[in-house]
């Protein structure tokens, strides 16, 4: 008996510009690595070299004795033909660049392979070639695409996708320019036969007794449920290899290029299929049902422009706005819309209005109204039009907002974008508006298993600000004032938000929003030392990420007092992020976003810890599969950046001149005194380590000596890093220098 079909697995093809080869553009070829389960595929040159021939091997051995050695093995072993910067052909060698794929790309010249196919084993997935008749069904399912679309509204989706400049778009690039260019052409076919069946569906549901009412919502629901199918039935789904499943196309809020791609049988009774997708739709209208029994109150649902006046006034007015450049919303809608728009437009009168443009509604420049969002693309590549415009359109609708509220109402915002560009323009956007920030609460409101989360490093809370009117005639405020205000406010809320366990880029901007009182109470805030001068907020939040740092880096370093002018204030920028760093995220990747904040926190920039100061790395991250599959550039496109960054260990820092004083006039980071000291420990030169540590005054610095402990603290046990730290620890306590005693103090290769 025939093992049911989960899913056919997938390459894009390119012809090898040196040998014109048929080249399968492949990331890895793991397609199964779960303990008990490693399978892969084997792939090598044909006997003519015009291509390659799959096999499939199972139950592939582990090596290596340790964890980093098995990652290694298992990414030689399971190489694909892609990397970072190109495709190498099998048969000959030759590396095309990721601009000759996007070359060929365009000039319509990329094909596909089927390289395996998953059913479903008596215990597991298993996994086996196509077979000829499997192949055979792939190429007939065009001759039958004409014939099913010609009975559906406005013909095949050919309606066309953003232009390659858009934000969080990749698949234009090489030449996918049109919705329906997204799906494989067995794909389309089964999407266009689903979407038939579903608008003749009304015809059944009138037959038994429906009123329209419920005929015309029934079919709504379906029509969700068919969306959630062509989510799992596109290019760009993936299949995941250790969890042994399909993972839908948007695994972030983007469309990125996928090379190897899964296409998952929708009449399965696994991952992806059509009844899964219907189920999801029946019990999320169960729960609403269950809600609304329980006496909520009834909603009123109103689809208007927000800088429209409101009829009425209200004692709160909660909105979740857009992100600023993090999602393109309507962009990406138009992968639901173009489908929605085929099974729904001319079934009933309400739904022809709403379908009748081929893509959902964008930004009208001529109007400034639409979709409000930070993306050049919308105004002809001009980056700080984009800004203003995002900025003036969030303005429009806070003042709406304020016209809406009764004079003692609030105003709720819910924000979770950990740009610190983003929150400057959404300040200065509730600032003209005439409110003041009066609260502000942390709410751990993101789903860990969300799209951004699994990809990118968005964050696990919202902040949500709480905004009143500011009164009228309020005069001008002055830094010195405020400043002294917002350090008083904001002392007593970042020790309640450490308590209550908040970390991370969390903790920065939960605390940002305590900050915002003092400067937001003032339509603007004058510098009292330079004349005609104004604190920008993009000024003052700097100022409270600093102090955000400070009280971490005292916490760390176990400061009484941190925040509050403790000499925790005065440790370098580099240690200060180094320890940050390190105690939230140790030695493994890091997402950049959160990185990169703290960077700004510190007062540094990405660039310059890495090339300036030589403390981290920054690799492309691991994007729900393993190490093999981080290879691949163009599918670490994100829109908020889904790198991920490392840092250095002590022992890889190797430039001669770390921890000395040079020509640069910079002062040496305590950070790399430490590592300068551990390196001359472990060289076992005793007075090489009492002269750098007397030269530098550091046995008697208090604060040395508590960075130092923290870092043990930090590091893990039972390691050479430990080690050596807790022997400098020591030695740092001990009057003067011991000489002849290196042996017992463990002095070289690190044996202590």
């Amino acid at each position: 008996m025939a093992k049911p079909t989960v899913a056919y697995l997938w390459a894009r093809t390119v012809a090898c510009k040196n040998c014109r080869a048929e080249v399968p553009l492949l990331k890895t070829r793991w397609l199964g690595k779960k303990d008990n389960k490693r399978v892969l595929l084997t792939m090598e040159p044909n006997s003519n070299k015009t291509g390659v021939v799959f096999g499939v091997r199972s139950e592939v051995p582990v090596e290596g004795s340790n964890a980093a050695q098995r990652r290694e093995a298992d990414r030689r072993l399971a190489a694909g033909t892609m990397s970072r910067t190109g495709v190498t052909c099998p048969c000959c060698k030759a590396i095309m660049t990721m601009e000759d794929l996007r070359l060929e790309g365009r000039a319509g010249r990329l094909g596909a392979v089927n390289t395996v196919v998953v059913v479903d084993g008596t215990k597991d997935k298993e996994y086996r070639l196509p077979t000829a008749h499997e192949l055979e069904c792939a190429r007939r399912a065009e001759k039958s695409l004409e014939a099913v679309f010609a009975q559906l509204p406005f013909g095949m989706p050919n309606e066309p996708m953003p232009s390659k400049e858009a934000l969080g778009f990749r698949a234009p690039l090489y030449g996918f320019n049109t919705w329906g260019s997204l799906f494989t052409r067995r794909q389309l076919l089964a999407l266009g036969t689903f979407v038939k069946w579903t608008r003749l569906a009304k015809e059944e549901i009138e037959k038994l007794g429906y009123s329209a009412e419920w005929s015309e919502a029934i079919l709504g629901e379906l029509s969700i449920g068919f969306d959630r199918l062509a989510d799992r039935q596109s290019s760009i789904c993936r299949w995941d290899n250790t969890r042994m499943n399909l993972q839908g196309t948007f695994a972030r809020f983007a469309l990125p290029i996928l090379w190897d791609f899964c296409e998952g049988n929708p009449f399965s009774f696994t991952t992806g299929n059509y009844s899964s997708g219907i189920d999801w739709v029946a019990e999320s209208i169960d729960h609403i049902i269950n809600t609304a029994a329980i006496g909520a109150s009834p909603p009123k649902a109103i689809n208007r422009s927000a800088i429209k006046e409101a009829e009425e006034q209200f004692d709160v007015v909660l909105t979740d706005p857009p992100y600023y450049d993090a999602i393109p919303y309507s962009d990406l809608m138009d992968f639901y819309y173009i489908w929605l728009r085929r099974i729904l437009f001319d079934i009933y009168p309400s739904y022809e209005e709403h379908f009748s443009k081929p893509l959902s509604p964008k930004w009208n420049d001529d109007q400034k109204d639409g979709e409000l969002i930070d993306d050049s693309s919308r105004h002809s590549g001009d980056g700080e039009k984009s800004k203003r415009e995002y900025e003036n359109g969030m303005a429009k609708v806070f003042i709406e907002c304020h016209k809406a509220l009764v004079v003692d109402g609030r105003m709720v915002v819910v924000f979770a974008n950990k740009k610190p560009d983003a929150w400057e323009t959404l300040v200065n956007a509730i600032i003209r508006a005439g409110f003041v920030v009066d609260g502000s609460w942390p709410i751990q409101t993101e789903m860990g298993n969300r799209m951004r989360a699994m990809a990118s490093a968005a964050l696990s809370s919202s902040v949500w600000l709480v905004c009143r009117k500011r009164p009228g005639g309020t005069k001008p405020g002055w830094d010195t004032q405020v400043l002294a205000e917002m350090k008083t406010n904001i002392r007593t809320q970042l020790r309640e938000f450490w308590d209550a366990g908040i970390r991370g880029p969390d903790f920065v901007w939960a605390a940002t929003g305590p900050a915002l009182e003092a400067y937001s109470k003032f339509p603007a805030v004058r510098k009292a030392n330079v004349p005609n001068a104004v604190l920008e907020v993009g000024e003052f939040l700097s100022e409270v990420r600093r102090i955000v740092v400070d009280f971490v880096v005292g916490r760390v370093l176990d400061i009484e007092g941190a925040n509050t002018g403790s000499e925790s204030d005065h440790l370098d920028q580099p240690t200060a992020y180094y320890l940050l760093h390190r105690h939230d995220f140790g030695m493994g990747d890091a997402p950049a976003g959160a990185c990169i904040l703290y960077a700004l926190s510190c007062g540094l920039s990405d660039k310059a810890l890495a090339d300036t100061w030589d403390l981290v790395a920054f690799t492309a991250g691991s994007s729900g599969n393993e190490d093999e599959e981080k290879d691949d550039g163009e599918e670490d496109d994100g829109v908020e950046g889904s790198g991920m960054v490392r840092l250095k260990a002590w022992d890889k820092r190797r430039k001669a001149s770390l921890g000395l004083e040079n020509d640069s006039g910079r002062a040496v980071p305590h950070i790399d005194r430490v590592h300068r000291l551990m390196r001359l420990w472990k060289a076992g030169d005793l007075a090489e380590v009492d002269d750098y540590i007397d030269s530098n005054g550091l046995r008697k610095q208090e604060l040395f000596r508590r960075l130092v402990q923290a870092l043990i603290e930090l590091a893990p046990h039972a390691n050479e890093e430990r080690s050596i730290l807790e022997s400098i620890s020591n030695h740092l306590g001990a009057r003067g220098a011991i000489m002849g005693r290196e042996g017992e103090l463990g002095l070289g290769n690190g044996d202590v």
